[in-house]
């Protein structure tokens, strides 16, 4: 876990931390929050926090007076037969980052809480819900885009915060607030990659050391991408084929997509154009990775 030094040094006279799991508790906090004069962000997550969910404190600190992080294990956007059961939770050690990076609340919800008895709301983001991503875990974005408008609806931030790694799922949140007039400004930033380049995940501690040396083959799959573009390479079909090729050189892996999409829509691409996006799903043994890479051409 989180062991090195997140140490927020702001101008903050209270650094205590509130830590609920009540909406009318979180409601009351912002609302004395918003009294004082304070913006509110937010930074949703299921926990297990590393360096990359710190990240994202940091670059909603730099817009707000208050963050807010929810830690939630999310049931509805876990198909049957993925990691629900075993998905890590340190709850402890979370709020423990989380002081340090000098959070002002946590909010820790109950499933019961958000998904009581009779439950039957549910937001869609149509079309792209249901390419890459929502192909191989149907139903997967319902989830998270349900939760999400919870989440926003509960806390009504100025900001939300979320990472670049899980590039179709903050895609998707960007165009569901456009869609609803959520009044939030969305912030994306950057991954946070280890030393050697693997994109650091909650899930990456499933991995063996030999499974997690595998991994690597991820963002050496999109290196190669990048290099081949910048290159020369005009044929997306060959670039594809490349990133798949490396990816299958590997012993434990088991690929499900690697793609050049568009950006902003993930829509299929007929041709090269100045802005692409590079994303890539593989099984390295039992531990599903996934890993993108804005890719821009020289005009």
């Amino acid at each position: 876990m989180i062991d090195s030094p997140y140490i927020y040094e702001g101008n903050v006279k209270d650094r205590s931390m509130q830590v609920t799991g009540e909406i009318a508790e979180i409601r009351e906090a912002i609302a004395r929050s918003r009294q004082q004069g304070c913006q509110i962000g937010c930074v949703p997550t299921m926990g297990a926090l590393h360096a990359g969910h710190i990240s994202l404190v940091e670059e909603c600190r730099k817009r707000v007076d208050y963050v807010l992080v929810t830690i939630f294990v999310n049931p509805t956007q876990f198909g049957q037969g993925e990691d629900l059961d075993k998905y890590p939770r340190p709850l402890e050690a979370d709020l423990d980052a989380c002081r340090a990076a000098g959070v002002s609340c946590v909010y820790t919800p109950e499933i019961p809480s958000l998904y009581p008895d009779g439950y039957g709301t549910w937001v869609d983001v149509e079309g792209m819900s249901t390419i890459l991503e929502g192909e191989c875990r149907p139903d997967h974005f319902r989830g998270v885009t349900t939760i999400v408008a919870k989440l926003l609806n509960i806390i009504q931030p100025d900001v939300a915060c979320f990472g670049a790694k899980d590039y179709q799922q903050q895609t998707l949140i960007r165009q569901m607030v456009r869609d609803l007039n959520m009044p939030i400004e969305v912030v994306v930033a950057p991954t946070v990659r280890e030393a050697d380049g693997l994109a650091m995940s909650s899930r990456n501690q499933y991995l063996s050391p030999e499974q997690r040396q595998t991994a690597l083959c991820l963002s050496q799959a999109l290196n190669i991408a990048e290099e081949s573009l910048l290159a020369g390479e005009t044929s997306i079909a060959q670039v594809e084929k490349r990133m798949l090729d490396h990816i299958n050189s590997f012993d434990d892996v088991r690929p499900e997509y690697t793609v050049l999409r568009d950006p902003d829509t993930l829509e299929e691409l007929k041709s090269l154009q100045p802005e692409m996006v590079a994303l890539i799903a593989t099984y390295v043994g039992q531990t599903r990775l996934i890993d993108n890479r804005r890719i821009s051409l020289p005009q």
